[in-house]
């Protein structure tokens, strides 16, 4: 069972495979440079957020069970 939160999204792993055909310091090296930072911003941040997402409802689900003793 693979833990799908933790794999790597396959449009990062397609900038990668096409990224690494290019020579290094081509105009479209820089570019898919760029785009693949962007996706890597994006997929780190959505990954953060649903960890914070999940130490809130932990922290409620504590809460609760601790005001009902």
């Amino acid at each position: 069972m693979e833990n799908k939160t933790a794999s790597i999204p396959e449009d990062i792993l397609k900038i990668q495979k096409k990224l690494a055909t290019f020579e290094k310091d081509s105009r479209n090296y820089k570019k898919y440079s760029k785009i693949l930072s962007k996706h890597i911003k994006k997929h780190s941040m959505l990954r953060r957020l649903n960890s914070h997402i999940n130490t809130i409802e932990k922290m409620d689900q504590i809460k609760d069970i601790k005001t009902e003793k």
